[in-house]
């Protein structure tokens, strides 16, 4: 039986890798059995930092949140407490933008929060 040639699609899959390892230090960007085990790995920490991402934005918001509420005496849950009992639904990234950039619109939530 006839060998396949399979050069083109080795060559290719090696060029793909080692693209993917443009930028990295010493043999990982060049050597094809080293560059393979340090994409897999960067490739998991992508997909690990994405998640991170959402934890990380949360808790600013939450913080920010709390800062601008401090500011009308009030403590972070009892307004969040307080917004929920009001029936208003508004997320924390929202809030955290409100308390920001308009602090008499989150003025004025603050005081439906604590009523």
């Amino acid at each position: 039986m006839s060998r396949a040639p399979r050069a083109v699609l080795s060559h290719l899959r090696r060029k793909r890798v080692l693209k993917q390892a443009k930028g990295f230090r010493g043999r990982r960007k060049n050597n094809i059995t080293t560059a393979n085990a340090a994409v897999d790995r960067s490739m998991q920490h992508a997909y690990i930092g994405r998640k991170e991402k959402k934890r990380n934005f949360r808790a600013l918001w939450i913080q920010r949140i709390n800062a601008a509420c401090r500011l009308h005496g009030l403590t972070y849950s009892r307004f969040i407490s307080g917004l929920t009992r009001a029936g208003i639904e508004l997320d924390r990234k929202i809030l955290a933008d409100l308390a920001v950039r308009e602090p008499d619109a989150f003025k004025a939530l603050a005081e439906q929060a604590r009523a």
